[in-house]
């Protein structure tokens, strides 16, 4: 097929937004798209109409038409199928099938439909291959932000114990009548040399030597102004400490305040301990339609969160049963050779200690393959055209990994525009998005006393493309590794600490293309 060009119109001719595809004038195009809505026959079916020179392909959408404009020798079967997945396009930019809506988004319609055909030929591409050409995603970029974001947390809190540190000796230089010298660093600062790991996103070739910036004070006069309240938060604390300082009792607010960059951040929660442990996992499956897996990757991260310096020279005991092939990666200040031998995380030195009130990243683990049965929720979707131009849809999912108990799940089938399904079977509940375009089927929870499940639904005027690609999420408290923690210890007598530990699981991106 030669596709001249592609167009989004009221059903008033106005056209909100054009794509043209070959050379021809503006007047031409022009012409061609003020022509069509006086050509639209009156009570018929049909979605095209013929002039002496081009072929008018439409689809209503509401009160708008997505039109493409072809050469009359072109196959009206391409052209209708090409005409569905442009029309498939258009709600996955814009949020509602209105003029302003579309005008907002004319720009990344545009992109999108760059995509679909190049030159007058179509492309061969699906709606997913067309998101993920036009989001342009860079891993580099990724790595580049998820290392700038670790330096930027570690600036802050050096920051901030710097701060503290200094209006701590002035006071005392106060109270003495001595003239402070902070020539001296104070605090846990950069000489630890610990500095945190990338997030779970990164790759193993990250340079570990690239460290936060370096922060000096040059000698400072004491203040004589006095406290500011209600000013920055080291005002506030420093007023703390000379409340202290007087004698006073202050009881200090317990600071649970955990995040960590690159992965989803958990709710705070009221139980965590002053060594809290998070066990995080993310999953990227990616299936093919008739069965075969296209990538799956699992990704972890294990970070420390120590809240008070005494618990800061410890060891984390881990026991490691899983047999799938992962591949294990510490920290470069974590001591190789003791988690060799004895499945333990420490520090290379063990005098020193981890840093306080930040995540650190000490053990990350990564797993590859094209083996179907590492897939934990296998989903299989069968449309079976009938002869009245619809689709009869199966769809199933099992949970392969019994060890797991996936809540909340969504799986989430598109549908074509402006179709009404009919749902016949249903284990769990459904809603149709009809603004999306978007059957999703949701399971409260699937473990292993509810293994397998199945919906079915029949969509008028549609063919099997139409259903793909099916998309899955969930969220998991249980880890898909077989990795736990056993217990943290102190370095020095080895005698056990108290410590809260945080699971959880969670796709990246799941689908079935």
């Amino acid at each position: 097929m030669v596709l001249i060009a592609a167009a989004v119109c009221t059903k008033a001719g106005k056209t909100i937004v054009s794509r043209q595809f070959v050379e021809m004038t503006k007047a031409r195009i022009e012409g061609l798209l003020a022509a069509f809505p006086k050509l639209i026959p009156t009570g018929t079916q049909h979605t095209f109409v013929e002039t002496d020179s081009v072929r008018y392909v439409y689809q209503p959408l509401e009160r708008l038409y997505m039109l493409l404009i072809t050469t009359r020798a072109s196959n009206i079967l391409e052209d209708l199928e090409t005409l569905r997945l442009f029309a498939k396009v258009i709600p996955e930019y814009c949020r509602s099938l209105e003029e302003n809506e579309i005008a907002e988004n004319a720009f990344s319609l545009i992109f999108a439909f760059d995509e679909i055909v190049a030159l007058g030929y179509r492309e061969s591409v699906n709606l997913s291959q067309i998101r993920t050409f036009v989001e342009m995603d860079s891993h580099e970029e990724r790595v580049y932000q998820a290392v700038r974001q670790t330096q930027e947390r570690e600036a802050k809190n050096k920051m901030r114990e710097k701060a503290k540190e200094l209006q701590r000796q002035r006071m005392e230089a106060n109270k003495k009548g001595v003239k402070p010298s902070f020539g001296s660093s104070g605090g846990f600062g950069s000489s630890s040399g610990y500095t945190p790991a990338p997030s779970v996103g990164d790759v193993a070739n990250i340079s570990n030597d690239i460290k936060p910036p370096a922060y000096s004070s040059a000698p400072q006069k004491p203040s004589t102004r006095g406290m500011k309240l209600g000013g920055k938060g080291h005002d506030v604390e420093s007023f703390v400490d000379q409340l202290k300082s007087e004698g006073e009792n202050v009881i200090a607010p317990v600071n649970n305040s955990i995040s960590q960059g690159g992965m989803k951040t958990p709710a705070i929660k009221s139980d965590i301990n002053d060594v809290h442990l998070r066990l995080e996992e993310k999953l990227i499956v990616r299936m093919g339609r008739d069965g075969g897996v296209q990538q799956f990757e699992l990704l972890g991260l294990v970070t420390l969160h120590i809240g008070d310096e005494k618990w800061g020279r410890i060891r984390v005991q881990l026991e490691n049963k899983d047999t799938r092939g992962i591949q294990l990666q510490t920290h470069p200040n974590v001591d190789k050779e003791l988690f060799k031998l004895r499945s333990q995380i420490g520090l290379k030195q063990p005098s020193k200690p981890f840093p306080l009130h930040t995540d650190v990243g000490v053990l990350k683990w990564r797993l590859q393959s094209t083996d179907e049965s590492l897939v934990p929720l296998l989903i299989n979707c069968w449309p079976s055209e009938v002869g009245d131009g619809s689709c009869d849809i199966n769809i199933e999912y099992e949970l392969a990994d019994p060890n797991l108990e996936l809540a909340d799940v969504n799986i989430l089938i598109p549908l074509p525009m402006g179709c009404n399904p009919v749902v016949g079977e249903c284990d769990g509940s459904y809603t149709h998005e009809s603004r999306r375009n978007q059957l999703i089927w949701n399971l409260p929870i699937i473990d292993s006393s509810n293994k397998t499940g199945s919906l079915e639904f029949s969509a008028p005027r549609s063919i099997p493309n139409d259903f793909f690609p099916v998309t899955v999420s969930f969220s998991s408290k249980s880890a898909y590794a077989n990795i736990k923690i056993l217990d943290v210890l102190m370095v020095d007598d080895d005698s056990p600490v108290k410590y809260s530990v945080e699971t959880s699981l969670f796709p990246d991106k799941y689908e079935i293309v």
